[in-house]
């Protein structure tokens, strides 16, 4: 072996080799494309196989004249060759594929699906290969837009949706014949939940669907309108009527009750106000009322009806009061010196009296504040009738059972 090296025929040979396997690399480097293969098998490579899934469909055709259905958006791509070829294709998902229907006429049609941009090194499988496409004359016609408000019942309580406006009230649909002839509504949705505020300006997109409801894939133009909507919070003044439960004690008798506010704002949907007349009080319990006087009592509103910023009022409440008075002393006067009196009927010197008024002038009154007497000047010795005067408070009335009373006079 160390005889070899020591061999200038060797060493030369051997420097030959390297020089022809370092030709052999720069030639392949600088060689076609079609020849790069010979790399891997140089080194006893094998090709690979990559799968790319989604890859878009484009459709040749003159668009303005015809539309085709039956093309799916996108289809699967199966590459196979050397990595040196496969990897860039695999990063960059730059293959094109597409159906050329430009030599076709209107009906079905069986075609292959072809692709562009893909290095001759390389194989390409395409599921699926062949598609069945139809393809129609293309059709227009304008329609007119309507509006679908949703989530109408999560408007806060009183909201409603006032009057609207579209920037244009028709589009142009443009799809096949017999699709245009399918269509049965245009319209936008407008989401109005949780809104207080109006809707200026706001873009949304245009739906058409058949009369199945089911949506269409149409060319819309234009493909989103503008909106403005008023949302509105409606009010109304409405009197005030007082509700009242049970009655009024024994002695009790109503005078007034009247609200001290006699209308109110409530809030509420158009449809709810129309209908609306009156709001009344919480009922307000007669039996518990014993004094003339002024209550707060709360509204009673009716459901989806909203108050302003009043929730209960004042309440005016006069009461009359009859009220029996016992031993109110019998006084006689202006009897002459010497003579006495007996009362003969009745034959008691105090009376029972009935006092009627205003609850606040009666509440008070005891048999101090009255006096009953008997005129006695110029009466005769014997047995005398003689009316009964009474005095008390003016605002007030009184009554009593006897009238007149039969006064027996005696010299002394």
């Amino acid at each position: 072996m160390d005889n070899w090296f020591r061999s200038k025929w060797f060493i030369r040979g051997i420097s030959l080799g390297f020089a022809i396997l370092l030709y052999v690399f720069v030639s392949i480097e600088e060689a076609d494309t079609s020849n790069e293969s010979l790399i891997p098998n140089l080194f006893g490579g094998s090709s690979q196989t990559e799968t790319l899934t989604g890859v878009p469909l484009d459709i040749l055709i003159d668009s303005e004249q015809y539309v085709v259905s039956g093309v799916p958006e996108s289809v699967t791509v199966s590459l196979e060759g050397p990595a040196s070829a496969l990897t860039p294709i695999v990063r960059q998902r730059n293959i094109e594929l597409f159906v050329d229907l430009r030599d076709l006429t209107e009906g079905e049609h069986e075609v292959e699906i072809e692709y562009d941009n893909v290095p001759n090194q390389l194989s390409v499988y395409i599921e699926p290969k062949t598609i069945t496409v139809f393809i129609e004359k293309r059709a227009s016609n304008e329609f007119n837009v309507s509006v679908d408000f949703i989530n109408e019942d999560k408007l806060p309580e009183g909201y409603q949706i006032g009057a609207y406006e579209l920037n244009t009230n028709t589009v142009k649909v443009t799809s096949s014949k017999e699709i245009i002839e399918r269509i049965a509504i245009v319209k936008v949705y407008v989401d109005v939940a949780g809104l207080t505020e109006s809707i200026n300006n706001r873009e949304v997109p245009v739906n058409v669907y058949d009369s199945q409801g089911n949506e269409l894939a149409v060319r819309v133009d234009p493909a989103t309108v503008v909106i403005s909507a008023e949302i509105e919070n409606p009010s109304k003044s409405v009197p005030v009527s007082v509700a009242t439960t049970g009655e009024l004690q024994e002695g009790y008798s109503m005078v007034s009750m009247e609200p001290k506010v006699e209308e109110v704002e409530v809030f509420a949907v158009t449809d709810i106000l129309d209908n609306l007349d009156e709001i009344k009080t919480e009922p307000i319990d007669l039996s518990e009322l014993t004094k003339s006087g002024t209550i707060k009592v709360g509204l009673a509103l009716p459901d989806r009806v909203l108050p302003s910023d009043v929730n209960e009022i004042e309440i005016e409440i006069q009461l009359e009061q009859t009220k029996t008075i016992d031993e109110v002393p019998i006084e006689v006067n202006n009897l002459a010196d010497g003579y006495n009196h007996r009362l003969i009927e009745p034959n008691e010197s105090q009376l029972s009296i009935t006092v009627t008024g205003n609850e606040q002038d009666v509440r008070d009154l005891s048999a101090e504040d009255f006096r009953i007497t008997i005129d006695a000047s110029g009466l005769e010795t014997g047995r005398n009738t003689v009316p009964l005067e009474i005095e008390g408070p003016e605002n007030v009335t009184v009554e009593t059972e006897v009238k007149e009373v039969v006064i027996e006079i005696e010299e002394v």
